[in-house]
């Protein structure tokens, strides 16, 4: 068990990557595991105090995906793509025992969820989606092909607090510098010549482009989620999840929870008011089945 309250783990992909994941709570308790899917290039440190909050009095799973933290780098770029990352998600329930899951997916994390519904629905025992749904608004796919795999020379935790607040200010408005060092120390990792490196390889750009050329439609993953308890999030100040977006999605859910977050963009962190009331009540509504 680490110092920080979890257990750390790791497992070989089916193609031979080596995936890192977190483990947090009890691995015995009877409400049913939480696992918490982060967005594009992002990495499970990003749910460290969300988990703790919960663990509680259930198991909470967080990974790396590949190309992300401690996980391997994928030596072929183009494997970074929904498929491969629903296979490792698969790979992961299956060595943690863990048969039923509530998946929290933030941003990317809830594109994998819709998958995770049409290729493993039995899995499911609810969906939280944070600031995700089937349609990406335009705006959102130009501002991220923008700025993933772009890396330039920060030497301290502080200029990098500073440029994440030059980049995603708008979304966080209220953020203090407490705040913004944090989320810098959740982003960025010592590398060479004294100088930060991101936390993720930046061949995921690669990928990405690849994918914004040629979107797949993800109506069809979101209605799979049909019989799927879901809560659906939005940030007020998003680029990513337009409101027209949002009222589709309860159209084609009508029990879909809507939780509105006010003073945020992309994405709520989870710890707002809103989000801790409206994950909590979702949690105690489903969260206590068989798994």
């Amino acid at each position: 068990m680490s110092g920080d309250g979890y257990r750390e783990g790791r497992f070989t992909s089916q193609d031979n990557i080596g995936i890192y994941y977190r483990d947090y709570g009890d691995p015995l308790s009877p409400a049913t595991p939480l696992l918490c899917l982060t967005g594009l290039t992002r990495n499970s440190a990003d749910y460290h105090d969300f988990a703790r909050r919960l663990s509680g009095g259930r198991r909470v799973l967080t990974m790396d995906y590949r190309g992300r933290g401690r996980s391997d780098y994928d030596p072929n770029h183009m494997n970074y793509v929904p498929p491969t990352y629903v296979m490792d998600i698969v790979h992961l329930l299956a060595v943690t025992n863990c048969h039923r899951v509530i998946v929290i997916g933030t941003s990317l994390g809830g594109i994998l969820a819709m998958v995770m519904g049409a290729v493993r629905p039995t899995a499911l025992a609810g969906v939280v989606l944070n600031d995700i749904g089937p349609e990406i608004d335009p705006r959102g796919i130009a501002r991220i092909t923008g700025y993933v795999g772009t890396s330039v020379p920060i030497t301290t935790f502080d200029g990098a607090a500073e440029q994440l607040k030059r980049m995603f200010g708008q979304a966080y408005p209220d953020l203090g510098a407490d705040d913004w060092r944090a989320y810098a120390e959740r982003t960025f990792v010592n590398g060479a010549h004294g100088h930060l490196r991101l936390d993720y390889d930046l061949n995921l750009s690669k990928a990405l482009l690849a994918q914004a050329k040629a979107p797949t439609d993800l109506w069809p993953y979101f209605r799979a989620l049909a019989h799927v308890p879901l809560l659906a999030i939005r940030g007020a100040l998003t680029d990513i999840l337009s409101e027209e977006t949002f009222d589709r999605m309860a159209d084609a859910h009508p029990g879909m929870i809507r939780v509105g977050v006010p003073n945020r963009g992309h994405v709520p962190l989870l710890d707002e008011p809103e989000c801790v009331a409206a994950v909590d009540d979702f949690l105690e509504r489903y969260g206590h089945g068989v798994h």
